[in-house]
C-alpha cells in the first residue's frame, strides 16, 4: 500500500446530529473496522446491532461529571496523535498499551442551534462542546495519518476512498478534512466568542472571531474575475440567507447583495400597518411604496423610476398574491422575495423560469442589534448595524410653518428609504412613495439635483404636465452643510424637509427654509450608508 494511503483498523464516532450515522458505522464495521463510541452515539449504534466498544473501556475512566469528561484522555489522544512510522511513538504506544485511531468521526454540541432558539444562560454554557474540539484538532493536525470527519456530507467521500484504496484514505483527502475540521472549530469557538462578547455587553472585544458555513460557492463575484462564496452565519435574522428559493436558476453574487439590500429597506415597514414595496437596482431603491395591497404599492414603485426598474430585484413586507405576481412579471425582473407566497403566485412566477422566487419566512426586525463589516487592507471594520428607526426618534420642528399631517406621515415615510439609500442620500416622496430618489453622489446638491431630475423624468414617462416632485417632502440622510441642496429641493417643488440636523450652519439653513416658506424638522439621527 502506497505510504500516502493509510489503512483505517479503528474508528471513534461521537456526533450530535446523528444523519446517517448508522449506515455510515454500518459500512465501516463491513470492512473490518473497529468501532469505539461514547454515549448516545455508542446507543444508536449498539441498538442498531453494531458491534461497539465504549470509550471508558478504552480509557479505563467511566464518563463523569455530566459527561464533561469522556475522551479528554492519552489513550484517545495518543491514538490520535501518534506519528505512524515515528519509532519512538510507536514505543509510546505500546509501552501505555495505546491503540491507534484511524478515523475520527465528530460533529459538535449544537451551540448555535442552542442560542437560536434563546436558551437561556445555563443551557447555552452546556452546549459548549470541550472534548470534540480538542479530539478534531488533534486528528486534524496528524492527518498524514488520521482522517477527521466533521460533518455527514463527507460520508460519502470517506466510503468511496475507502473502496477505491483497498481500506486505506488517501493523503489528498485526509487533508482536505483537516482544513474543513480546523474551520469548523475556529467557526464554532468563534459562535462562542461573540455571544460572551454579547452577554457581557462588550462591543470591542480584543479579538473579533468571525466563523460562516458555506452555503454556495459562486460562479463568479462583482465581476467575472473575482471568485466568490455565499457562507451563512449563526444569525438568525430573517433575510436572503435563510430563505427558501422556490425556483429560478442560481442567485449571483450581486443578486444576494442587492436582495438583502431590498428586503432590509422593506422591512421598515410594518405589515399590520400597511403593504409595502422596494425595488432595488444596484444595492440602492429605485422605488419604494405603501398601498393598500401589494399590487397598489408595487405600481406606485414603478412609478418612481420604470427605467431604472429593469432587471431589479423587487421585495414585499406582505405574502406575494396572484395580483401583484402578475404584475411583477410584466417586466423583467431578477429576484422577487417576500415573507411567503400563495400558490397561485408560485404558479404565476414559474412562467419565467429564471425568475428567482424567494421566501423568507418573516420580515427582519429593523430594531434588532447586529454587527456590520467591512473589510480594509489589513483588517476589518466592525460597528453595530444601523438600527435607529424613525418612528422611535423625537423630531423637531425648527422652522415657523409646522407640517402637516400629511407632509409628516410622508417625511416618516422618506427617512426610512433614505436610511437605505448610499450617501449622500436625497430622497422625494409623496403620498407614501418616492417619486425621486438621488445616491451616492459626492456633494448632497448634486443628490438633489439627480433626484429632482428623476422626479421630473418619471413625470413625463407618466404623461403628466409637472414633476412628482411638487408637493413633495424631501428627506436627507445627513444634515444640509450648506442651504443650495434645501433650495435645489424648494425649486423641484418639495413643500417639507426632514434631516438629520447638527451643521454649523443650521441657522442659515432654517433661515432658508422659512423664506422658502418650507416646514423642516430635524431627527438628530443621521443614516450614512457609503
Amino acid at each position: 500500500m502506497p505510504s500516502k494511503v493509510r489503512r483505517v483498523t479503528r474508528a471513534l464516532l461521537s456526533v450530535s446530529d446523528k444523519t446517517g450515522l448508522v449506515e455510515f458505522a454500518a459500512a465501516l464495521a463491513a470492512r473490518g473496522i473497529a468501532l469505539v463510541s461514547t454515549g448516545g452515539t455508542r446507543k444508536a449504534l449498539v441498538d442498531a446491532g453494531l458491534t461497539v466498544a465504549d470509550v471508558s473501556d478504552v480509557t479505563g475512566f467511566p464518563e463523569m461529571m455530566d459527561g464533561r469528561v469522556k475522551t479528554l484522555h492519552p489513550a484517545v489522544h495518543g491514538g490520535l496523535l501518534a506519528i505512524r512510522d515515528n519509532p519512538e511513538h510507536q514505543a509510546a504506544m505500546l509501552a501505555h498499551g495505546i491503540s491507534p485511531i484511524d478515523l475520527l468521526v465528530v460533529n459538535l454540541y449544537p451551540f448555535e442551534a442552542t442560542v437560536a432558539k434563546g436558551a437561556a444562560f445555563d443551557d447555552c454554557i452546556e452546549n459548549i462542546d470541550i472534548g470534540g474540539p480538542a479530539m478534531i484538532r488533534a486528528a486534524a493536525k496528524n492527518h498524514d495519518d488520521v482522517a477527521v470527519v466533521v460533518e455527514p456530507a463527507d460520508y460519502a467521500a470517506v466510503l468511496a476512498d475507502l473502496e477505491a484504496h483497498d481500506g486505506g484514505t488517501t493523503l489528498a483527502l485526509r487533508r482536505r478534512l483537516a482544513q474543513k475540521a480546523y474551520a469548523r472549530t475556529a467557526a464554532y469557538d468563534a459562535a462562542i466568542s461573540n455571544w460572551l462578547a454579547g452577554q457581557l455587553g462588550e462591543t470591542t472585544p480584543a479579538f473579533r472571531a468571525l466563523g460562516g458555513a458555506l452555503a454556495e460557492p459562486m460562479r463568479y463575484g462583482e465581476n467575472p474575475h473575482q471568485w466568490a462564496a455565499f457562507y451563512r452565519t449563526p444569525d438568525v435574522r430573517p433575510g436572503v440567507a435563510t430563505a427558501r428559493q422556490l425556483q429560478g436558476k442560481q442567485l449571483s453574487y450581486n443578486n444576494i447583495n442587492d436582495t438583502d439590500a431590498a428586503f432590509e429597506c422593506v422591512a421598515e415597514f410594518d405589515p399590520a400597518r400597511t403593504a409595502a414595496v422596494v425595488i432595488v437596482k444596484h444595492a440602492n431603491p429605485c422605488g419604494v411604496a405603501e398601498g393598500a395591497t401589494l399590487l397598489e404599492a408595487y405600481e406606485k414603485a414603478l412609478a418612481c423610476d420604470p427605467v431604472s426598474a429593469f432587471g431589479g430585484i423587487v421585495a414585499l413586507n406582505r405574502t406575494l398574491d396572484a395580483e401583484a405576481a402578475r404584475k411583477i412579471v410584466e417586466i423583467f425582473t431578477e429576484v422577487i422575495i417576500a415573507p411567503d407566497a400563495t400558490e397561485e403566485a408560485i404558479a404565476i412566477v414559474a412562467a419565467k423560469k429564471n425568475l428567482r422566487l424567494l421566501v423568507t419566512g418573516g420580515l427582519p426586525d429593523p430594531r434588532a442589534p447586529g454587527l456590520a463589516l467591512r473589510t480594509v487592507a489589513g483588517g476589518f471594520l466592525a460597528q453595530a448595524r444601523d438600527n435607529a428607526v424613525v418612528d422611535d426618534m423625537s423630531l423637531k420642528v425648527v422652522t415657523q410653518r409646522a407640517p402637516t399631517a400629511e407632509e409628516l406621515a410622508d417625511l416618516k415615510f422618506a427617512f426610512r428609504v433614505a436610511k437605505h439609500v448610499k450617501s449622500n442620500a436625497i430622497v422625494y416622496a409623496r403620498n407614501g412613495a418616492t417619486v425621486g430618489i438621488g445616491a451616492g453622489q459626492m456633494s448632497r446638491v448634486d443628490s438633489s439635483r439627480i433626484a429632482a431630475w428623476k422626479a421630473a423624468e418619471a413625470a413625463k414617462m407618466a404623461g403628466l404636465p409637472e414633476s412628482l416632485a411638487k408637493g413633495s417632502v424631501v428627506a436627507s440622510d445627513a444634515f444640509f452643510p450648506f442651504a443650495d441642496g434645501l433650495l435645489a429641493a424648494a425649486e423641484a417643488g418639495a413643500t417639507a424637509v426632514i434631516q438629520p440636523g447638527g451643521s454649523m450652519r443650521d441657522d442659515e439653513v432654517i433661515k432658508a427654509a422659512d423664506e422658502a416658506g418650507l416646514a423642516m424638522v430635524f431627527t438628530g439621527h443621521r443614516h450614512f450608508r457609503h
